[in-house]
């Protein structure tokens, strides 16, 4: 089907369409942005096509070529399940390209992020400003030619918005100063905004009539520094993404870059795959749960989450040393084999730690009159705005669309795995926190599937180029020693190319868009990161509602500040 897309785009635009490609399975095609708009909306109203997802878009700078920039489109279709990516060259001298924002409400952030990164202009964009960086920026972080050393303060703090501008507080006021309309700054200093986010909201007694958001407090140049590092020094980088699920960023970005290399792991490095995804999620459910639970003041529920997911921690420990950042895949595998009573112990915690824990707080919150009436009905979406706005995961999924890259897009053999995908109906908060709940219970299953099935064998493949010798050989033999030497001094070397890898993270569609130019660093990554496009809709939840609805519904969206801003 992806092919029929391919070959449509050619028909209906003939000579603008300037190639299409596959390249290691993922479809493109190369448009002039003359036609950018118009290919957007026949991909998207086209009933045969039917791309209902703007999944991400980003920047790319080719310091050097004649059409320096690219903005790259990932799109796909929830009904189809096809995926089409179009890059769009723009010249330096022009530095213009058409909005999608009225298409995709997805691409408003989107596009600012470009903007803000690489200084393209998107014409039309209703509020074209930074996100990322301050208003104080000198440059354009992403480009080739930003020193990636170059720090720069904010001196001057500057005012979000000023809500007499806007045409809505005019007709709500009428005459009226809209000063008497209270603003209220919330966050990002404040522990109901779980992390460094910052809402400013105007508010008519207590409820919100207007709002707008801030990010980029924990902006950390993810994507900047992987390009002066090598594929595995970048592997530690990933665990600061979404921290909270940090082997699930480990195996989404290693998975990328063994697509990229058409490595294919073993049979053992596969199912360890599987099982420290589903302990991640797990682990990602209980921290969103139980801190939602905090904010509508149910303080008993966030213990008995957090004593289970200590369970978790030191299963964890015991592979790789680490609690919280694991780094513990590698590309080609593992940094090591499981430890020996790992899968008893896994089994304990899986079915009794972890199902009391369930239990226990789905006996507390369910039906709970309190809680159903802090969530029911609260900051509810619609399934076609969901999709506008780039939502992927629980949080999609609570609106009743039935998208999960584990089903849609099997990987690691997700599809010989008996489990199912929790859905919801209103999209509201009660939902969002129900779903997880429920997915806790499926990917508990995958793990016991996955421990019962675990093969003997090898945990990495058996290539030099690709994975560190033992210990032994690089002290006792020149070749293991010089093998070693090459691969940490120059890196693993994919070949010249790109792709884009995608996994079923926990708040989503957790993607990798990896450019190699055939050197040891990557020359661009571009993370996906389902946080992003979920917190941009986050003016439109929160609208009409009272401030206490407002931190309720931001507990049920699960934003980790380190995805979100990466």
């Amino acid at each position: 089907m992806a092919y029929s897309v391919l070959e449509r785009l050619k028909k209906s635009f003939a000579d603008k369409v300037l190639s299409l490609e596959n390249e290691r399975g993922d479809d493109t095609a190369v448009i002039s942005k003359e036609i950018l708009v118009p290919v957007i909306e026949l991909l998207k109203t086209d009933p045969d096509l039917d791309f209902d997802l703007l999944a991400d878009l980003c920047g790319v700078d080719y310091l050097g070529r004649a059409e320096r920039f690219e903005v790259v489109y990932n799109l796909y279709s929830i009904k189809k399940k096809h995926r089409i990516r179009l890059r769009v060259p723009v010249q330096e001298s022009d530095g213009s390209i058409p909005t999608v924002q009225h298409m995709y409400r997805a691409a408003n952030w989107a596009e600012r992020e470009v903007y803000d990164l690489f200084g393209l202009r998107f014409e039309g964009h209703p509020d074209l400003r930074r996100i990322l960086t301050h208003d104080e920026f000198q440059g354009h972080a992403l480009r080739k030619d930003y020193p990636v050393e170059r720090g720069q303060e904010l001196k001057t703090p500057t005012e979000l918005t000023d809500f007499r501008e806007t045409e809505e507080m005019r007709q709500r006021c009428g005459d009226q100063d809209a000063c008497e309309l209270l603003p209220l700054n919330i966050g990002p200093s404040h522990p109901a905004m779980h992390g460094t986010l910052r809402v400013k909201v105007l508010l008519e007694g207590e409820t919100i009539v207007s709002s707008k958001t801030e990010i980029g407090y924990l902006h950390r140049a993810f994507e900047k520094s992987a390009e002066t590092h090598t594929y595995t020094q970048v592997i530690p980088y990933t665990d600061r993404l979404n921290y909270c699920s940090a082997m699930l960023n480990n195996v989404g970005y290693c998975y990328t870059v063994e697509k990229l290399m058409g490595i294919v792991l073993t049979p053992r490095a596969v199912v360890t795959r599987v099982i420290v995804s589903e302990m991640a999620r797990i682990m990602d459910h209980l921290v969103c749960i139980g801190a939602q639970a905090v904010d509508v003041g149910a303080l008993t529920n966030f213990w008995y989450f957090f004593n289970v997911r200590e369970k978790f921690y030191d299963l964890i420990e015991a592979m790789c040393g680490a609690r919280l950042t694991t780094s513990i895949t590698r590309i080609g595998g593992f940094y090591r084999d499981l430890p020996p009573d790992f899968s008893d112990q896994l089994r304990s915690v899986i079915r009794v730690d972890l199902e009391q824990a369930i239990k226990d707080v789905a006996g507390l919150l369910e039906k709970n009159r309190i809680f159903v009436d802090r969530t029911r009905n609260v900051g509810s979406i619609s399934a076609q705005d969901a999709l506008d706005f780039g939502y992927t995961g629980p949080c999609l999924r609570a609106c009743g669309v039935n998208y999960d890259v584990r089903k849609a897009h099997p990987y690691y053999d997700y599809q010989s795995y008996d489990f199912d995908i929790p859905l919801g109906t209103s999209g509201d908060t009660y939902d969002r926190l129900m779903v997880r709940f429920e997915e806790m219970r499926q990917s508990a299953r995958i793990i016991l599937q996955a421990l019962d099935r675990l093969p003997d064998g090898p945990i990495n493949i058996a290539d030099p180029k690709v994975v560190l010798p033992p210990k032994q050989e690089v002290y006792e033999t020149i070749e293991g020693m010089m093998n070693h030497f090459k691969l940490i001094y120059e890196g693993i070397l994919p070949p010249k190319g790109q792709t884009y890898g995608y996994i079923e993270g926990a708040n989503g569609e957790l993607g990798f868009y990896i450019i190699s130019d055939g050197s040891g660093k990557p020359y661009r990554i571009k993370v996906r990161p389902p946080c992003f496009y979920i917190f941009s809709s986050y003016n439109h939840l929160i609208k009409n509602h009272m401030v206490a609805d407002a931190i309720s519904i931001l507990g049920s969206l699960n934003i980790i500040a380190g995805e979100l801003d990466r």
